[in-house]
Order: C-alpha cells, then structure tokens, then sequence
C-alpha cells in the first residue's frame, strides 16, 4: 500500500483539528458497533487514515459527518472480513476433522532422543522432513527456498551433525563403523 504524502500546511493543522474534534465521537460510534475495544480502535484509526489520505476531499460544511460515514464504511469492511475469515476457520476445522485421527505428534524418544534434541532446530526440521514427511531433495528444496543442490548440502551436514550427536551420547549406529 502506497504512502499519502502528508498534509503540509492548512491541510496538516484542519487534519489535527478534525482528529481532536471527532475522535472520541468516531470511538464511541465505534464502541457501540462492536464488543471489542480493539476493532473499536482499529476502525477509528482506519477512519483516520482515510482522512488523512483524502484531506482535500472532505466537505469542509459536514466533515464529522463525512467521517461517521467513512467508520461505517471501516466498520462494513472489517466485519467482512471477520466473516471470510470464520468462513475459512470453519472449513479449515473441517478439513482438520478429515485428517488421519490415527496421526499423531511424533517425539523423538528412546535412545536418539538426547542427540536429536541436541541438534539445532534447523538440523531437526531437515531429517523430520526426510525422515517423516519423505520428502526428496528437490522437494526440500522447494520447501526451503533454495537449489536441490545447497538443500542436499544441508541435509548432509544435518546428517553428518546427528551422527556426532549419537556419538557424544553413545548411541549405537547400525552400519556405521568407527
């Protein structure tokens, strides 16, 4: 979203004048609409920003006016949204619903646990998405946002780190000689 270049001059000051006059006006408009303080002030500051941006455009005979239109307008847009977005929290309960019951957290427990713990978080989350998700090294390196090459680098190194996590913690490695 672009800037407004700010109100120079008289602009500026018939700008603060209008924030001092009609401020707590537009907040209790705003109180009386909603049951929380937050987007009671979230639509005041947004009533303002458009204030700001359209300065010039606001009748200088009824601007309280013009601005109690502008909240309702705020007010229309953010409950649109508030709707669209419990639109897409009850589809994404759903779809949360169909998944799997039988899947659960995975913890790297039993003898590993203390080396994988060890390891830095970056390390963890490489393995648990080969290990777990089966992800290939072109799929790691999409979901991580870099060449096949640099993600198999990466994976290396996690592995070669986790293989010394197990070996400060005495773990046993099948297939692995020292």
């Amino acid at each position: 979203m672009a800037r407004a270049a700010p109100p120079t001059g008289d602009a500026a000051a018939r700008f603060e004048r209008l924030y001092r006059h009609c401020y707590q006006d537009l907040l209790g408009f705003a109180l009386r609409r909603t049951d929380r303080p937050e987007a009671a002030a979230d639509v005041v500051a947004d009533t303002f920003v458009v204030a700001w941006r359209r300065i010039e455009q606001i009748p200088s005979d009824h601007p309280r006016a013009w601005l109690f239109g502008v909240a309702r307008n705020v007010m229309a847009g953010h409950e649109r949204t508030d709707r669209r977005q419990a639109r897409l929290a009850a589809r994404l309960r759903q779809d949360l619903s169909e998944i799997d019951s039988d899947v659960e957290p995975v913890e790297v427990g039993g003898s590993i646990g203390p080396a994988f713990r060890a390891l830095p978080e970056s390390d963890r989350d490489l393995l648990r998405l080969v290990a777990w998700e089966g992800l290939t090294a072109e799929e790691l390196a999409v979901t991580l946002g870099c060449s096949a090459n640099a993600a198999r680098i990466r994976l290396h190194r996690a592995r070669r780190r986790f293989a010394a996590a197990l070996s400060e913690h005495s773990v046993d490695q099948p297939g692995v000689t020292t």
